[in-house]
């Protein structure tokens, strides 16, 4: 029998009064020559949510994706991010000037700290250097009111690693505040062959039988899984196919969001962590139990 369906919602209202939509593409990884193509069909098809970064050197074809949509930049959100080296306050404002010029977009509607730690930009060493992000974010903030940027924040969840507690922070605590689920399928990129020390989380057996029990894979139930909690999230793909699969998306109910926690109860792993490479703890204090 399969379950009744429901979706979960279209946007998420930020600090702003913004309202981003929840479900994105991702662009990580994307080479320029697909990632046009792959962003105007996305758009074709109903997203109007883009996600770059300045590190992912393919801005100039994320915009030349949304050029070619015909969709107005009015109704598409763009997101981009800061890059370590650029942390020094005065190079803040230009990064995003660049970022700006390679979209064709007089604005992003959110900007991203990539990682909260600064390098070198004079060599190509990974290299920390000490500038404090706090200074960092003021410059970003100038940006925001200078219009560049609209909303601004600090990147960096699957069921491997869902911090049930840091999330609940964000909720009471820090009130408004909205977490994005990036690689919301684990980590399936070869670059990362050495750290993918769990099993593949779309082959988990209950995520299977879920997938099964709502007619929708493996991959829309990690989607769902974050939209249901209230995250925004940007699985990547330049697969035509995919991207338009990837818009299955239902609310799952709560006993089949704690099965799926339950099955990877004690399977705990951090992907895309440079700790360490780079000497530098980015994560400090923030791997809790839950």
């Amino acid at each position: 029998m399969v379950t009744t369906l429901e979706t979960p919602p279209s946007h998420i209202t930020l600090p702003s009064g913004d309202r981003m939509p929840s479900l994105g593409l991702g662009c990580w990884q994307a080479p320029p020559e697909q990632l046009s193509r792959a962003v105007a069909h996305a758009l074709s098809v109903g997203y109007r949510h883009i996600d770059g970064a300045t590190v992912y050197a393919n801005e100039e074809a994320l915009g030349a994706g949304v050029a070619a949509s015909g969709v107005p930049r009015s109704q598409i959100w763009i997101t981009t991010k800061l890059w370590n080296t650029d942390h020094r306050p005065k190079d803040v404002r230009p990064a995003l000037e660049k970022s700006l010029a390679a979209l064709g977009t007089e604005y992003v509607d959110l900007w991203l700290m990539h990682y909260p730690c600064a390098m070198d930009p004079d060599t190509e060493e990974i290299k920390v250097v000490d500038v404090d992000y706090v200074e960092t974010w003021k410059a970003m903030e100038a940006c925001v009111n200078a219009g560049l940027a609209r909303n601004i924040g600090v990147s960096k969840r699957h069921p491997y690693l869902p911090q049930n507690a840091f999330m609940a922070y964000h909720r009471k605590v820090l009130i408004g505040m909205h977490v994005t689920a990036y690689s919301p399928l684990g980590n399936t990129n070869p670059s990362y062959a050495d750290q993918n020390t769990l099993p593949a989380i779309q082959e988990n057996e209950v995520v299977k039988s879920i997938a099964h029990n709502y007619g929708i894979s493996s991959a829309n139930v990690l989607i769902s899984l974050q939209l249901s909690e209230g995250h925004s999230v940007l699985p990547k793909s330049v697969t035509l196919g995919r991207i338009e699969e990837n818009l299955n998306v239902v609310s799952l109910a709560p006993n089949d969001i704690e099965a799926i926690y339950e099955s990877t109860k004690g399977l705990r792993h951090r992907y895309c962590d440079w700790s360490d490479v780079i000497g530098y703890k980015y994560y400090a204090d923030l791997d809790d139990s839950d």
